[in-house]
């Protein structure tokens, strides 16, 4: 993918969030098999998918993302999860704007 190549890359605990600049917001969600099966991995991205329309504000629009999910989202609740994504991905526009 060319977000993957050439795009920027932020990390936590829990997410890897590559970014490309774009004239239109998208989002790809990415969980490895390791993580669960199926029902696990669709779960997760629904909470994910759920996280990210309920903060449309806090998030940087005309990006590109792909979401890269971490086995350890095993281990926390939705809160958190929620908190660590929004963290993650509210940086990326306060990166752009100190520019």
């Amino acid at each position: 993918s060319v977000i993957l190549n050439n795009g920027t890359k932020t990390k936590n605990e829990y997410y890897t969030v590559f970014y490309k600049p774009s004239t239109k917001t998208h989002y790809g969600i990415s969980i490895p098999t390791k993580t669960g099966n199926a029902v696990i991995r669709n779960k997760i991205k629904r909470q994910i998918k759920n996280i990210i329309d309920n903060n449309k504000n806090s998030i940087q629009t005309n990006y590109d993302y792909v979401i890269i999910v971490k086995k350890s989202i095993l281990d926390i609740n939705y809160t958190k999860k929620e908190q660590n994504l929004i963290n993650l991905m509210s940086k990326i526009g306060d990166n752009n704007e100190k520019k």
